[in-house]
């Protein structure tokens, strides 16, 4: 993957994020985390991206197990198995980065699980205790 090409924010774009207070800065990691083989000169910008899709995925599988009354570790192993391989094929597929610089495929498959596993299970255990139980 250090082979493939990435595109460059214009300096323009740099400048103006810098002019409203950040403002723009914020929305625009949205935008590139949205966009294919963006360019992601800071680190912990894309950490951080891959830590809240997590959550966004743990949530709403968390609210699908909770309505769908899926009991035990079957529920448990399929949701590891969900939010690891999306945010693989997010990271390895659609953003194309080198896994290396960020410590491995390991270290970005590990990113933010375990905090979304636990609001995974909180979601899930509100949901179907709220629609479930007698």
């Amino acid at each position: 993957m250090s082979g493939a090409r990435r595109r460059e924010e214009p300096p323009h774009a740099q400048q103006h994020a810098v002019a409203n207070g950040g403002a723009a800065a914020r929305s625009s990691v949205w935008g590139k985390a949205l966009r294919s083989d963006s360019a992601w000169h800071d680190k912990d910008e894309f950490l951080d991206v891959i830590y809240w899709f997590r959550q966004i995925i743990a949530v709403i599988l968390g609210i699908i197990w909770g309505v769908v009354p899926l009991k035990g570790f079957v529920g448990i192993a399929v949701f590891c198995l969900i939010n690891a391989g999306v945010l693989y094929l997010y990271f390895s597929s659609f953003q194309q980065i080198d896994e290396e610089e960020y410590g491995g495929t390991w270290e970005l498959t590990k990113e933010g699980f375990m905090t979304s596993f636990a609001l995974f299970l909180v979601v899930w255990i509100i949901f179907y205790t709220a629609i479930h139980y007698d």
